[in-house]
């Protein structure tokens, strides 16, 4: 008997916003252990269809499977500008079923690992936008998710901080996650196993 290792299996996902149809019959197959780039030109449906395979957003048509817990970092920060980071790590860690002391032990060293420097009580409106968005991806890797869904999550990282993401991304795939990354940085599709371009298989 094969087992099957697909994370994430979305079949012929539309979406459309009154007559403009974004989605006509997207297909995306995500193996456990393996990176998936997600490229194509703006307005292609990337995000779109990140946000449906995230579920906060509902296809026209189509249908989503995802095995296990998903982890989903949008490319605008879905932070509270007067909560601090720590504030961050207790809320979206208690959606996660975890303590107060849990969700901040591992959300700091999520932030360690991603250079995250803020002094104690800042709220995020203070905050640069390279580092709510570093706060952003902590708060996505909260759960330990299962399956990662990541767009454009290095906006406004630092050149050094931008190298860390992409070898954290090999760590992932190590640890038999799914990840898929909708980037523009096609310099960095080598370090991705495939990739999948909107405009090519729409």
């Amino acid at each position: 008997m094969t087992v099957d290792d697909t994370a994430l299996h979305a079949t012929g996902i539309v979406k459309r916003y009154r007559r403009h149809t974004v989605l006509d019959g997207v297909d995306l197959e995500v193996r456990r252990g393996e990176a998936v780039a997600l490229t194509g030109e703006n307005g292609s449906g990337k995000s779109t269809l990140l946000r449906i395979c995230a579920r906060v957003l509902r296809p026209d048509a189509g249908a989503v499977r995802v095995s296990g817990r998903v982890g989903f970092c949008p490319q605008e920060p879905a932070l509270f500008d007067l909560l601090t980071a720590d504030e961050h790590l207790a809320l979206f860690g208690a959606a996660a079923g975890l303590s107060r002391d849990e969700a901040l032990r591992k959300g700091h060293r999520r932030l360690d690992s991603l250079g995250f420097h803020a002094r104690p009580g800042t709220v995020v409106r203070d905050l640069s936008g390279g580092t709510r968005q570093k706060l952003n991806l902590a708060v996505a890797l909260l759960a330990e998710p299962d399956v990662l869904l990541l767009d454009e999550p290095y906006q406004g990282f630092d050149h050094g901080t931008y190298v860390d993401f992409w070898d954290l991304v090999a760590q992932w795939r190590g640890a038999d996650r799914a990840v898929v990354v909708v980037t523009h940085m096609l310099t960095e599709l080598w370090r991705t196993d495939r990739v999948v371009n909107l405009k090519e298989d729409t």
